[in-house]
């Protein structure tokens, strides 16, 4: 099966495909300010994707939705319901699009069309703890046969304070209380995106940080059921900021995008690592289908 890569690029404000060997490569939609993280429903035939916005320090990021050809391309968050958008989840049986806010501090909800926003966790105020990034979550990946989110915070740069986190994606009565979020994983450089494989027994992420060895993208096996999990592992390193992550099962590999403008792929076993795509922007979220 022949498949194709959507990923965004901050540098050129666009939503943009290739084929898997990083060939064809097409500008679906520009005038995005600031993407970074994206999703397909390929069923539906629909890209989503978050717009950080054009500044960090207010509430005007977004969240869109196109054809998988860049038509009708529609708002269906508007600035102002979320401040700066991250990785986005989607959770088609129950039709609804989940995201980290990073200056916002909170995990959040919708409906598919963009109505019913609510924030699922809080993780501070976004004025009165403004900057600090400990509590910025910016990776997000889904349970779905467990119902359970999981969320990176990454702190400061390369600072060695990141964690990663979950809780159940059912909102109760109110945000989360502290009791309900369980901490599964501290002392990381910088994680950044987050992804969950499909035989749900693995934790894959990327790592900003600027460190000795720059860049990295991990993994760590984990029960589902009672958290426990394996010394996060590096899969590999030397990589320019990587932020997007994209896990393909039907070949065990993974694909990194990272902020100097390349993508990446290796085996989910960290073997092989090829680039596909270099010098090309400053590419954040990536995905497949």
């Amino acid at each position: 099966m022949t498949h194709r890569l959507f990923f965004l690029d901050q540098s050129r404000g666009a939503v943009i495909t290739a084929r898997e060997d990083g060939s064809d490569l097409t500008v679906l939609v520009d005038g995005c300010p600031h993407p970074d993280g994206i999703v397909v429903d390929g069923e539906a035939g629909y890209l989503y994707w978050t717009n950080m916005g054009p500044t960090f320090e207010d509430a005007n990021g977004s969240i869109e939705r196109a054809r998988l050809d860049g038509s009708e391309r529609t708002t269906i968050v508007a600035e102002g319901a979320t401040r700066t958008p991250k990785q986005l989840r989607l959770d088609m049986a129950n039709g609804h699009i989940y995201w980290c806010d990073r200056e916002g501090m909170r995990i959040m909800r919708a409906n598919l069309d963009g109505t019913s926003v609510e924030a699922l966790v809080v993780t501070g105020d976004a004025e009165v703890h403004r900057g600090d990034a400990t509590r910025w979550c910016v990776g997000m990946a889904l349970d779905l046969d467990r119902r359970q989110v999981y969320w990176t915070q990454k702190g400061p740069p390369s600072g060695g304070h990141g964690r990663i986190f979950r809780a159940p994606m059912d909102r109760p009565s109110r945000p989360y209380a502290t009791s309900e979020i369980e901490l599964l994983i501290d002392n990381l450089p910088e994680p950044v995106d987050l992804e969950f494989n499909t035989g749900g027994d693995s934790l894959y992420w990327t790592d900003r940080s600027r460190g000795p060895g720059g860049g990295s993208a991990y993994r760590a096996r984990i029960d589902p059921v009672t958290g426990a999990h394996s010394t996060p592992e590096v899969l590999t390193m030397g990589l320019d900021q990587p932020i997007g992550l994209a896990l393909d099962p039907d070949t065990n590999r993974m694909f990194v995008a990272d902020l100097g403008g390349n993508i990446q792929v290796g085996y989910l076993d960290g073997r092989r690592w090829s680039r596909l795509i270099s010098g090309s922007g400053r590419f954040t979220g990536i995905c497949m289908l």
